[in-house]
């Protein structure tokens, strides 16, 4: 009985560190997207916008270098970037943390299914399937 009690234990731990790695993860991209908002607002908010004609190689920061780089330089639009890559990482951040989970509870089918999971996020991030 007791043994039970501890796994569930562990159970709502885990529970409770992957709910809070995803509001903390969505929480702080949406702070760095709303800082990098404001900051591309203040250099330029009185440009009008003109949207005839969408140009896809504008902003420029197609990798994490240019990324960086644009931070380093507190470019507004490298900033939102940096943001949505927190957003989007904060989900495979949670698919992380649940395989070490189940490796530590030695659920090795789970670790599996989750290290497959994770194959399949990553490859899809890698822009293979974009043609």
């Amino acid at each position: 009985m007791e043994l039970q009690q501890k796994h569930r234990a562990k159970d709502r731990d885990m529970q409770l560190i992957m709910g809070n790695l995803l509001r903390i993860g969505v929480l702080l991209s949406m702070t760095v997207v709303f800082v990098g908002g404001v900051i591309y607002l203040i250099g330029f908010g009185q440009q009008k916008a003109d949207y005839s004609e969408f140009i896809m190689d504008d902003a420029g920061f197609f990798s994490l270098a240019s990324i960086w780089a644009g931070i380093l330089d507190l470019n507004g639009k490298a900033i939102i970037q940096l943001g949505i890559l927190l957003l989007i990482f904060t989900p495979i951040s949670r698919v992380i943390l649940a395989v070490i989970s189940f490796f530590i509870e030695r659920d090795y089918l789970y670790v599996l299914i989750g290290l497959m999971i994770l194959s399949i996020i990553l490859f899809s991030l890698s822009n293979k399937l974009a043609g």
